[in-house]
């Protein structure tokens, strides 16, 4: 799950400067102990640049989750528009018998919600 919000107080739209935080909940459905090796971002802008984002785990951590346990991080992304979106991947290793998989991270939105008004 993908919750986002617009940080203004970080922002510097004169600048072209938008900062947008995310909070990610990771949720082990499986029967099996894994864990989070690295990530894998596709960043895009309302220009249509994208950026990518790989590196090992997430902000600094490789959580292991047990079955039904759940991992919770925030992080955030600039951006040099008011909108944008987000996918990704995270690349995630089986414990029980050291294989490798991907889990998708489904496309989500970054925008500042007074836009829509």
């Amino acid at each position: 799950m993908v919750e986002t919000q617009y940080l203004p107080e970080h922002s510097n739209p004169r600048e072209h400067r938008f900062i947008f935080g995310y909070h990610i909940t990771i949720k082990n459905g499986s029967d099996y102990t894994v864990q989070l090796m690295r990530r894998h971002w596709f960043i895009y802008d309302a220009t249509g640049n994208i950026r990518e984002v790989e590196g090992e785990g997430v902000i600094g951590l490789q959580p292991v989750l047990k079955p039904g346990e759940t991992h919770e991080y925030a992080s955030y992304c600039d951006l040099p528009t008011d909108m944008g979106k987000m996918h990704g991947a995270y690349l995630m290793n089986c414990h029980d018998d050291d294989s490798f998989f991907q889990v998708a991270i489904p496309l989500f939105k970054l925008y500042d919600p007074a836009k829509l008004n």
